[in-house]
């Protein structure tokens, strides 16, 4: 830990509190983003209405960070002015008024340390009390002092040398905090851990492969379990009412060769809901059985409440990188809706209970067959939005396919364990969109067309507006209600993270990284 000498008056400024029930009630202090989706829904909406369409065209940068390494796809926590900032095993905390530096963290990386399927990056914290966390590339969770960035505690959750990593930001619920894992393509055995916030002791772990015995295990032949995949690495989203955690779940390995894995392969490609206390799963959705195309479920699962058939519903939706959107009971499980929000060839559509109807002709091949969406999928990791004000789901969409071809291989320790590949389209024949969905049917209401297919997420507000970036580097916002681009600023480098939005001195700002440059904006 290195903490700046210059600015220990500064430090003396920070609160240093943030008890559950400050995130549980997220909506009573707007002007704070106090977990990685602003609230523990996941909806990453901006109750603020400082910006707005009538004035969001006068956004200026107020102030600009450079952080230490490139390619940066963190999204900040903000606590009463102070910003909190992550990047590959480091952070820091910004003074939210000019971005300066109040202290900085930074764990050595191992020399032997090598990813698998994805670059060195970092999601974002979390925090809980006076302590902020960080998932460490080589597979610790830390608990920093909120206040100074002096380390409380380090917990190893996993053995990176086996293929193993975290990049995603952590979940803080009541006394626990909760973290999912990389290493899909390392033939690891993935899981969602809980480790006590105080502490660092482990609370739970669950399995997203189920062992000998367990419900669920007859779904892979013959030892496959052992080596299936089925990662936790984005964050997921937290009922505090019903005390359950909803946690997206990624493909099976080998991603493209499912043969020697014969079956539906659970809990791969599924939604899963834990009881917090104790980690159990009280029900799971499987979006894709069997995957061959590489497409996780490790999306933002986004809930909220709506009128389905006449009755008020408590909801889960997800926008799902095969392409289908899908409305979940978060109480039960049960599937209420669902249907294509980008192009797919691989189904015909959903039966009644939201099992894919397969079309045929889609499973990879020696020669290699044209698929859409490709393995990167209709949306990947980044945060969609839903707005209460609106009742819009709103989702950054690719429309790329790809050849995926299907090769042999053998599991090796900490290597690729992939069993094929793909060749995506050329570039001019790939394009992507920002869409706007109802969010209880998932019918389009509009698109904003992107020249590329996108990697960054989306933000509403109450402001009217819709934020999100682009591969060419611009950040836009748009009308929540129409689609119509109302600003864009060129970064400069392409866009691969979450806005933000916060106050600080009373006036309201927008945050968004790119590459190694945290842009914050206002009026």
């Amino acid at each position: 830990m290195k903490l700046l000498p210059c600015l220990l008056l500064a430090c003396s400024s920070i609160a240093a509190q943030v008890p559950f029930q400050r995130i549980v009630n997220a909506d009573q202090e707007p002007g704070n983003w106090l977990t990685y989706s602003r609230n523990l829904e996941g909806q990453r909406f901006s109750p603020l209405t400082e910006i707005n369409v009538e004035n969001v065209s006068r956004l200026k940068v107020k102030w600009a960070y450079q952080f230490p390494d490139p390619q940066n796809e963190v999204s900040p926590i903000v606590v009463d002015g102070i910003v909190y900032t992550t990047g590959p095993n480091s952070a820091a905390a910004l003074d939210g008024r000019t971005g300066r530096p109040l202290w900085t963290w930074k764990r050595a990386l191992p020399a032997d340390y090598r990813s698998i399927g994805f670059g060195h990056t970092s999601r974002g914290p979390a925090v809980l009390d006076d302590q902020l966390y960080v998932a460490t590339l080589d597979g610790f969770l830390v608990a920093l002092d909120l206040k100074s960035g002096g380390e409380r505690w380090s917990s190893k959750v996993l053995d990176y040398k086996r293929g193993y990593s975290m990049t995603m930001a952590p979940l803080a619920i009541d006394g626990k905090v909760v973290v999912g894992v990389s290493g899909g393509e390392a033939g690891i055995r993935g899981f969602i851990d809980a480790y006590d916030a105080k502490t660092g002791k482990q609370a739970w772990r669950f399995w997203t492969i189920p062992g000998p015995g367990e419900p669920g295990h007859d779904t892979w032949a013959g030892d496959s379990w052992k080596t299936g995949g089925a990662p936790t690495w984005v964050t997921g989203a937290y009922d505090p009412q019903l005390k359950l955690v909803y946690w997206g779940v990624g493909n099976p390995g080998p991603d493209w060769n499912g043969d020697a894995r014969q079956g539906d392969n659970l809990y791969s490609c599924s939604l899963v809901a834990l009881d917090a206390d104790s980690g159990k799963l009280l029900w799971y959705f499987q979006f894709t059985p069997h995957d061959t195309h590489d497409w996780d479920a490790t999306h933002v699962p986004v809930l909220f409440d709506a009128e389905v058939s006449g009755a008020k519903r408590k909801l889960v939706a997800v926008a799902n990188r095969n392409a289908f959107y899908y409305v979940l009971d978060r109480v039960t499980g049960e599937f209420l809706a669902g249907r294509p929000y980008a192009k797919q060839t691989w189904a015909k559509g959903l039966d009644a209970k939201g099992r894919p109807i397969l079309a045929g002709n889609a499973e990879p091949t020696k020669e290699g067959v044209l698929v859409w969406p490709n393995a990167n999928g209709a949306t990947v990791w980044f945060s969609p939005s839903f707005s209460p004000a609106t009742g819009y789901f709103y989702v950054a969409v690719r429309e790329i396919g790809s050849r995926y071809f299907k090769r042999e291989t053998r599991y090796k320790p900490g290597t690729e364990f992939m069993g094929g590949g793909e060749e995506a389209l050329p570039k001019d024949d790939a394009w992507g969109a920002i869409r706007a969905l109802q969010a209880e049917t998932g019918e389009i209401r509009w698109e904003f067309t992107l020249h590329s297919p996108p990697w960054a997420g989306v933000m509403s507000t109450a402001g009217g507006l819709v934020f999100s970036g682009s591969d060419e580097g611009n950040f836009y916002a748009l009308d929540a209600r129409t689609g119509k681009p109302l600003w864009d600023f060129q970064t400069g480098s392409a866009i691969a993270a979450n806005p933000i939005s916060f106050t600080v001195g009373g006036h309201q700002y927008i945050a968004i990284a790119a590459d190694r440059v945290l842009y914050v904006f206002g009026l």
